[in-house]
């Protein structure tokens, strides 16, 4: 039985054959420039996100960036206020620390059964995505951290597709969204020695040589040290964010103001 993937793009209503193709398009335009301008701290924790202000920095309408907006609050990284509007999330450790208990206990399962249950399409999977990542993380820059965070989804995707488990596949899909944001904060710390691809090296060496145990206590080590190094970074009285340039809404019409998140981070 072909395995499912817990990874998705999102959605796939933006296709120009459809009657609402376009709109959809253009929702889905502003999504992802969102999504990408908080992910990277251009639009920082607590922001009033102003859509009078915004819909012309993204060259959108403002029925248009309410329905971005609103798909942001069910991905966390934003909060419906009522009536008084939109905020980005708050960034706390303790949501991490959270996230990071749940996704520890669920995934460590589905590899432990991965290793057990997974076949050669398995292994052949584990080993095309540690291939795709090991050509971005060595070393790994935040210029980077677009093309890694999907090289990463993939890889994490292929260790757990042994098993044939749809809702296992959707959670961990949940908690891997909801902890993005911290994972691109935890790239590029200063000071940090943090050698990812060797902890992604351990995890598949341990999984394809059927050593369930080890492999299942590299996954945990790799996942819980995302925060370590969070809490440690504000225990040196630093910060969670890099510094971007934050998005300045401007009243110009929106041809002459390019989109904050056409390039990369």
């Amino acid at each position: 039985m072909a395995k499912r993937p817990y990874i998705q793009t999102p959605g796939h209503d933006g296709d120009p054959r459809s009657p609402l193709g376009g709109s959809r398009t253009l929702i889905e335009q502003a999504y992802a420039q969102l999504r990408e301008d908080i992910l990277d701290g251009r639009l920082p924790p607590g922001e009033k996100l102003r859509v009078e202000h915004l819909k012309d920095h993204y060259g959108v309408g403002a029925g248009t960036l309410r329905e971005a907006i609103t798909r942001l609050v069910s991905d966390a990284l934003v909060v419906a206020e009522g009536q008084r509007g939109f905020r980005v999330a708050p960034m706390a450790l303790a949501d991490l620390a959270d996230l990071t208990k749940l996704r520890v206990q669920i995934e460590i399962e589905a590899l432990r059964r991965s290793v057990r249950e997974g076949d050669a399409a398995w292994r052949t999977r584990v080993k095309a995505a540690f291939d795709d990542i090991s050509a971005i993380e060595q070393p790994l820059l935040p210029s980077d951290a677009r093309r890694w965070e999907l090289a990463n989804r993939r890889l994490h995707e292929a260790l757990i597709s042994g098993i044939d488990s749809p809702w296992t596949f959707k959670v961990l899909q949940q908690l891997s969204q909801h902890s993005e944001r911290y994972r691109r904060a935890a790239i590029g710390l200063p000071g940090s020695n943090r050698d990812v691809h060797a902890e992604h090296a351990l995890i598949v060496e341990m999984a394809l040589s059927g050593q369930e145990a080890r492999a299942a206590l590299a996954l945990e080590a790799h996942i819980a040290r995302t925060p370590d190094m969070l809490m440690q970074q504000l225990r040196d009285g630093g910060s969670l964010l890099r510094t971007r340039s934050a998005v300045t809404p401007q009243a110009a019409p929106a041809a002459q103001t390019p989109p904050a998140a056409s390039g990369g981070p």
